[in-house]
């Protein structure tokens, strides 16, 4: 099944393992994601999504989005929904 997808990110923050991530689609806690690039690959559960600081349930296009995730990743890394 092709995947699709929902987002880019644009920074990553290594102290917090927090990536940051501009949404083209929609995303809701317990969504799995694929997130690739050219040296990442990997997938996960989302457990928690924050915008501005604040806990979400769910996130829709042209959010920006915190999402504590397992692996580094970088910027212009591709989120898809798996």
């Amino acid at each position: 099944m092709e995947e699709k997808q929902i987002g880019t990110v644009t920074d990553y923050f290594k102290k917090i393992e927090v990536a940051a991530i501009t949404l083209t689609g929609n995303l809701k806690k317990g969504d799995k994601i694929h997130i690739k690039g050219a040296t990442t690959d990997f997938e996960q559960n989302v457990e928690s999504i924050q915008i501005k600081k604040q806990a979400v349930e769910k996130a829709k296009a042209r959010d920006e989005i915190g999402i504590k995730v397992n692996d580094r990743v970088r910027k212009n890394d591709k989120v898809f929904l798996a």
